[in-house]
Parts: structure tokens; C-alpha cells; sequence
């Protein structure tokens, strides 16, 4: 996601250094074939510590299940939600974790939303399993390093896969009829391609407008989900594209709590999963008189919004 990864409060997975504390859990695990152990809090489910890693990090990626679960296998593409935590090899100091937030993070697998470590380290592994990764810098933040990770640091990560959703490639349902004149026009495709959308030479709305193209038959979104998408992105004057996931082959993920753009996050917010949704953002819901990325201050955005999944 190119323009809209601004419109998250925090960055996603790993760019957050956020401290944490210690754990008192009662069990461990050995240290073997170059994993650092776990010294306390072993269960899935629990939060982990970890000793440092002994002797020279592994130059290659290692990823080994620390316990099986029985749910379904990781494929790119899924939408996955995970608990972690992640230090630096050479360290015994955690430099993030999602256990104390108490949120699990949410990915869409192989879509580039994280560290290359995670997306070629959690494939093919099954819900319910607690996996400890060992990456390479270049599979890290290589010479760059971010944040509290120093450059060319070999990480350490302990993932517990709490569920994961197969992604359908398009919204699917019952078309509805776009009457309105003043109004784009959304494409009904439902091959997987980038719908059409025809933006007309008229004024703009002044209110947030948030129709469904497409209706499908899932549950309604509440402003407290997770949801994965896929969407093209235009400015109303002119109908110029700022931004798609079509153009990258690969879905969105958003947290519908930390969607800053209050025109996107409102109208994807009661809208049925499986549908299209036309949602044209006025300025005040929008940048505003901030221009943002190219965007011009004070534009109306226009979003067409396939709500495929939620987490």
C-alpha cells in the first residue's frame, strides 16, 4: 500500500519499537539448531522471554514450529492475525511485542506489509502454532536497521498464529443500480481486476457519500474491525488515480481503529463483507486544506472498496 499506509495512526508491524516489560511464566524450552530459547511463558498464548542467541547468528532464515496447532495452512494471500514478540539476536531485550498492548496484529500474507523474515518464515504454517523465526539482515532492516534495531541486526521473533481468512479476489452479490448522475459510476466486474470508475464533470458532494456497487451477503463492519480490501483511489477533479491495490496485486489490510481518514473508515463502516462500495470522501473528511502525498488541499477522494474479508 503506497499512499493510504498515512492514513494508520502507527506504522505497520515491526516500524512500532515499543518497550516491554518481564514475564514471570514457569516454563522454558531448550535452545537448538541455532533458536534462542524461550526461558519463561513457552504455552501459546503467553507472553515469551527469550535468552540471547549463543555464538554467530544463522545466515540464512530459520523458522521452526515450537508447537502444532490443527487449524488450516498459511498460503500468501491470507489475511492472518498474530500475536509476537521480537528481539535482537545479540540482546535479551525485547524491542516490540503485541502481548502487552493486548491487540493482536493483523498482515495479509506475502503482500509486502511486513518484513521479509515473516512473509517467507509463517507460509505454510497452521493456525494454533507457535513458530520462533530467526531472520537475516536481509531479510530484516539490513544496513538500515529501524528504529531501536540496530543495522544489519539478525532478529528473533516468536509468532503465535491465533487465525487466518482465505481472501476472495473480488466482492461478489447482488448488483445495485447507480442511479445518480452526479455521481461516479463503478464498475460490477467480479473477475478480480480494477473495477472502472467514471468520476463526472460535476460539482462534488458536500457530505460523505457511501453506496454499495456491489451488496454482498457477510456481516455488517463495525468501526471496531479489522477488514482486507482492495481498492482504487481517485481525486474527484479530474478523476485522476492516486492510488490502488490493483496495481500491486496484493490486498490492504485495515484497522478500521487506526484509519485516520474519517470519510474511508465511515463508509466502510456498516457495509456488509463481500461487497463493492462507492465512497466519496468531501474535504472536511478527507486531507482538508493539507495537501498530502500530491494530493491538492482540499480535494474530494473517491474510493471504489471491495470489503473481502474481515479478521
Amino acid at each position: 500500500m503506497r499512499r493510504l499506509a498515512g492514513l494508520l495512526v502507527v506504522p505497520l508491524l515491526l516500524l512500532s519499537t515499543a518497550a516491554c516489560g518481564d514475564d514471570n511464566g514457569s516454563e522454558s524450552t531448550s535452545s537448538k539448531n541455532g533458536f534462542p530459547a524461550i526461558t519463561a511463558g513457552a504455552k501459546f498464548g503467553e507472553k515469551p522471554t527469550l535468552a540471547k542467541g549463543e555464538g554467530d547468528p544463522p545466515k540464512e532464515l530459520k523458522s521452526e514450529t515450537l508447537s502444532e496447532g490443527d487449524g488450516a495452512v498459511l498460503k500468501n494471500g491470507d489475511a492472518v492475525q498474530v500475536n509476537y514478540l521480537g528481539q535482537a539476536w545479540d540482546s535479551d531485550k525485547p524491542f516490540d511485542n503485541s502481548f502487552d498492548r493486548g491487540q493482536p496484529f493483523d498482515l495479509t500474507l506475502g503482500a509486502g506489509q511486513v518484513i521479509k523474515g515473516w512473509d517467507q518464515g509463517l507460509e505454510g504454517k497452521k493456525v494454533g502454532s507457535r513458530v520462533e523465526l530467526v531472520i537475516p539482515p536481509d531479510l530484516g532492516y539490513g544496513a538500515q536497521g529501524q528504529g531501536e534495531i540496530k543495522p544489519n541486526a539478525t532478529l528473533v521473533f516468536v509468532v503465535d498464529i491465533l487465525k487466518s481468512t482465505t481472501i476472495p479476489k473480488s466482492a461478489t452479490g447482488t448488483a445495485v443500480a447507480q442511479d445518480n448522475i452526479d455521481l461516479p459510476k463503478v464498475g460490477t466486474n467480479t473477475d478480480g481486476k480494477a473495477p472502472t470508475v467514471t468520476v463526472p464533470k460535476t460539482d462534488p458532494p458536500k457530505k460523505l457519500v457511501s453506496n454499495y456497487v456491489i451488496e454482498g451477503t457477510g456481516e455488517a463492519v463495525k468501526d471496531t474491525d479489522t477488514v482486507a480490501v482492495n481498492y482504487v483511489a481517485l481525486t474527484w477533479a479530474g478523476g485522476k488515480k492516486f492510488d490502488s491495490t490493483y496495481d500491486t496485486g496484493k490486498t490492504a489490510t485495515f484497522p478500521l481503529p487506526q484509519l485516520t481518514l474519517k470519510g474511508l473508515k465511515d463508509g466502510i463502516t456498516g457495509k456488509k463483507i463481500g461487497s463493492r462500495v462507492l465512497i466519496v470522501a468531501p474535504p472536511d473528511q478527507a486531507f482538508g486544506d493539507k495537501e498530502q502525498q500530491g494530493i491538492p488541499k482540499n480535494s474530494t477522494l473517491v474510493f471504489a472498496v471491495d470489503i473481502l474479508a474481515k479478521m
